[in-house]
């Protein structure tokens, strides 16, 4: 069996030590439980699943002997026994342990149960639309059907939003997403007029909501020609966190079950970047009768903090099948055909669309296929793909990656071919102009192909390029990350910005503003930030670019999964290059980002777990 080394933090430790105090003595097996679950904790786990880790040998470091964790059953029952610290599901203890050998931080059992019965809740259908003939005509306007005679799902998704009181839909990059949400929320201002609905559009990051922002103000104008109701739709696409009302030095929001959010309609964009925490307290704040759709890639990476929510909702295994008064009701309406579901119904079992044909590659696109391919686990295909002699017209490129010697004469050409013009920019409205061209992204922070070497070299080479004249922190055209949401400079977590003299000469950073315009803000008064010409994966999760040139490392690192390289392959609008070693990449597209959670099960197993119906 495999050893484990297992590098406890000081406070998995002092949490572990805390959870044996209380408990009344030496309780080993009590403490590397506790460490293990405070550390699955920050690895992004809800819960440990001790099953996992039963019988496994593992040592604190490499100089420790080797130790061996208990079998199941007698772990069980050591923590059935430490009862003042370890209880079952409904009790208030420290750590819940549940009947599938679930061991969870009694914060996050209950952010789950919240989360699994509130979603269900809401998964049911509405009452039926007044007028059944006005939704068939709405829908035929909003969502033609498809010249291929294909199943219209941005339709579908439609449909299914106007029918239930949770929608979640997800699609890959180019299927339409946001496309479809805002002709949705058309189709539901139309069918409530005269009647006006309170609607709300929010994203986790500035940066994705500035996206959606730009999306919907394309679209607005154009669709309140032709459909009065859509006026109604918001100007302003705002954080969730400032949707919430966040509290400074606070956990909780100021929006909850006492105070609930004034919305009939919240749409929640990139959604898989939510964690189940902030999940919990978005659906509490959220009256019972509104409707909710979440938007989102269920492949992309999963949140940075606990869980996999999106990923955990879209688990249907019949995904994109209908029960069958689903599929009469559309067939009614003159939709067409739906796939009929074969297994049991479940609470989400109608409330869930995958989008499937892409608007932003064609049916031939390389980068398509290629993110398909990674998504299948297809190492021989995706290989195929980077290894294709190189051609002007391809949207994706494979190189090997340099060594440690030659990366900065290797990265040369793309930064300045990248970066250059936006240092020639006339004014920083320019500059910003070109934010979204280019960027280097990389799977980690630290090491010679990490985030923070890459913007070292990118430096290193616009100066010997003559456009970094002065060594100075606030350079003109440095790309500026925002990193921590501050509601007094109006500043959040992904927001980028570039660096530009003001009419006085002073250096200031200047971020895009709603309106098309710019914004000043002194450098003294920005929050956490960090040099942006490269960012990792994560970080570039909400943005596209123009062209992107994902950098992988030369050794497999725990981040290093299939969902990190489909997410950094699909950042990109034009065209990806990446430089890689196989052996790595192969390591890479073989791993799966997987976050131990109990609502998987909540929402899909048949018949729920006993604790769901608590």
């Amino acid at each position: 069996m495999n050893e484990l080394l297992l590098d406890f933090s000081e406070l998995d430790r002092q949490f572990a030590a805390l959870m044996e105090r209380l408990a009344g003595g030496q309780r080993p097996e009590l403490r590397w439980a506790a460490a293990l679950v405070s550390q699955a904790r920050a690895e992004g786990h809800v819960c440990l699943e001790l099953p996992r880790w039963a019988g496994r040998e593992w040592q604190e470091s490499a100089e420790e002997a080797l130790q061996r964790f208990p079998a199941l059953d007698s772990w069980r029952a050591a923590l059935q026994s430490a009862s003042a610290v370890v209880g079952v599901p409904g009790e208030v203890k420290p750590l819940i342990l549940d009947s599938q050998d679930r061991l969870y931080l009694r914060r996050y059992w209950w952010y789950e149960q919240e989360v699994a019965q509130a979603l269900a809740a809401r998964g049911g259908p509405v009452p039926e639309p007044s007028d059944p003939q006005r939704l068939a005509d709405l829908l035929t306007q909003l969502f033609p059907a498809e010249a291929d005679g294909s199943i219209p799902w941005q339709r579908v998704a439609a449909w299914t939003a106007s029918q239930r009181r949770l929608c979640v839909i997800s699609g890959g990059p180019g299927t339409g997403k946001t496309t479809t949400v805002v002709r949705l929320l058309a189709l539901l201002l139309e069918l409530a007029s005269p009647r006006s609905l309170r609607v709300a559009i929010a994203a986790p990051t500035g940066k994705a909501a500035a996206r959606l922002q730009d999306s919907l103000r394309a679209q607005r104008v154009a669709l309140t020609e032709r459909f009065p109701a859509a006026a109604g739709l918001p100007e302003q696409v705002t954080t969730l966190h400032r949707l919430l009302g966040y509290i400074p030095g606070s956990a909780e929001f100021r929006h909850g079950p006492r105070n609930p959010l004034p919305v009939d309609v919240l749409v929640v964009d990139e959604a898989s970047m939510v964690d189940l925490a902030l999940m919990a307290k978005l659906l509490r704040a959220v009256p019972a009768d509104a409707r909710i759709v979440l938007l989102g890639d269920k492949d992309q990476l999963a949140s940075v903090e606990a869980g996999n929510v999106l990923g955990d909702i879209s688990a249907d295994p019949e995904l994109n099948c209908f029960s069958p008064p689903a599929v009469a009701a559309f067939r009614a309406l003159g939709g067409g055909e739906l796939p009929v579901r074969t297994g049991p119904e479940r609470p989400l079992t109608n409330a869930l669309v995958q989008l499937q044909k892409s608007h932003r590659f064609g049916p031939n696109s390389e980068l398509q296929r290629l993110s398909q391919a990674v998504n299948r686990g297809d190492v021989g295909a995706v290989l195929y793909g980077l290894t294709q002699p190189e051609a002007p017209e391809r949207e994706i490129r494979g190189r090997l990656l340099p060594g440690r010697r030659e990366l900065k004469e290797a990265l040369r050409e793309p930064v300045l071919r990248g970066f250059g013009p936006g240092f020639q920019a006339v004014d920083p409205a320019a500059a910003l102009a070109g934010l979204n061209g280019f960027r280097l992204l990389a799977a980690v922070r630290d090491g010679p192909y990490g985030v923070h070497a890459l913007n070292a070299l990118t430096e290193e080479i616009l100066r010997e390029a003559g456009l970094l004249t002065r060594p100075e922190e606030w350079y003109p055209g440095r790309q500026v990350l925002i990193t921590a949401n501050d509601y007094s400079v109006n500043l959040f977590n992904g927001d980028l910005g570039v660096v530009w003299r003001d009419s006085a000469g002073t250096p200031a950073v200047w971020f895009p503003q709603p309106d098309g315009g710019v914004r000043r803000v002194a450098p003294a008064r920005l929050p956490k930030h960090e040099t942006a010409f490269a960012l990792t994966v994560h970080k570039s999760q909400g943005s596209e670019f123009g062209e992107v040139l994902l950098v992988l490392p030369d050794r497999v690192t725990r981040v290093l999964t299939r969902e990190l390289v489909y997410t950094g392959l699909t950042r990109a609008r034009r065209r990806t290059e990446v430089w890689f070693q196989g052996p790595i990449l192969r390591e890479a597209i073989a791993a799966r980002t997987v976050r131990s959670s109990g609502l998987r099960d909540r929402l899909w197993s048949s018949p729920p777990p006993e604790e769901s119906r608590l």
